[in-house]
C-alpha cells in the first residue's frame, strides 16, 4: 500500500505566500493523520519540500521513528514563466485537462507519476492537493486536472498489483479553497 497525504491546513492562503507553514488548524490536523497512520505498517516515508507537508509529516516521523526522505518529485506543480497572476492561472488550469498543459506541466506530471510508481510497498507521501489529483486521475484514466478534493490531511490509498498502481481508496473529500 502507499498512502498519499494532503498537508494540512496552511496558515495562509495559496495565492498569498509561496511557502507557508500550517496553522494551529493544520497543526492539530497534522497530529490526528499521525494517530491514524500509527495503525497502518508504513516503512518509508517521503515528504514534498514545501514547509507544510514537512510541518504535516513531522507528528508521524516522530512517533514512527522513521526517517522522512524529501523528495521534490512530490512538491507543487510549477508556476509557467511571466505570469502576473498565478491564482487566477491555476484556477483556470484545475479546471481544465491535461491534454491543454503545457510542456514544463507534462514534464512535472511524468516526473511525479514516474516517482509514485517507484515507490517501495508501505509508503507513506506527505503532498499536495494538485499532486494527489495528478496521481489519482493518472491511475484512474481521467483527463481532468481535478478529479477529486481532497480534503486537508486526507489519506488517498494507492495499490501495488501485477498490473502497476490503482487507487484502493480515495481520501475524505472537503471544501476547499482551491477552487
Amino acid at each position: 500500500m502507499i498512502y498519499l497525504v494532503r498537508h494540512g491546513e496552511a496558515e495562509s492562503g495559496w495565492g498569498h505566500a509561496p511557502d507557508p507553514g500550517l496553522s494551529d488548524l493544520g497543526r492539530m490536523q497534522a497530529r490526528a493523520v499521525a494517530e491514524i497512520l500509527s495503525g497502518t505498517r508504513i516503512e518509508h516515508a517521503f515528504a514534498s519540500p514545501m514547509a507544510r507537508c514537512q510541518q504535516t509529516s513531522a507528528p508521524f516521523i516522530t512517533s514512527s521513528g522513521l526517517d522522512i526522505a524529501t523528495e521534490p518529485a512530490v512538491s507543487e506543480i510549477p508556476t509557467p514563466e511571466g505570469l502576473d497572476d498565478r491564482v487566477a492561472w491555476l484556477r483556470s488550469f484545475m479546471s481544465g485537462t491535461w491534454d491543454e498543459a503545457l510542456p514544463l506541466l507534462q514534464d512535472w506530471r511524468k516526473a511525479l507519476i514516474g516517482r509514485v510508481e517507484s515507490l517501495p510497498e508501505n509508503s507513506v507521501v506527505f503532498s499536495h492537493f494538485v499532486a494527489i489529483n495528478t496521481t489519482a486521475g493518472y491511475l484512474t484514466g481521467s483527463p481532468k486536472v481535478t478529479s477529486f478534493r481532497p480534503g486537508h490531511c486526507s489519506i488517498t490509498r494507492l495499490e501495488k498489483g501485477a498490473d502497476g498502481l490503482s487507487v484502493a481508496e480515495f481520501g475524505s473529500e472537503a471544501a476547499t479553497r482551491v477552487l
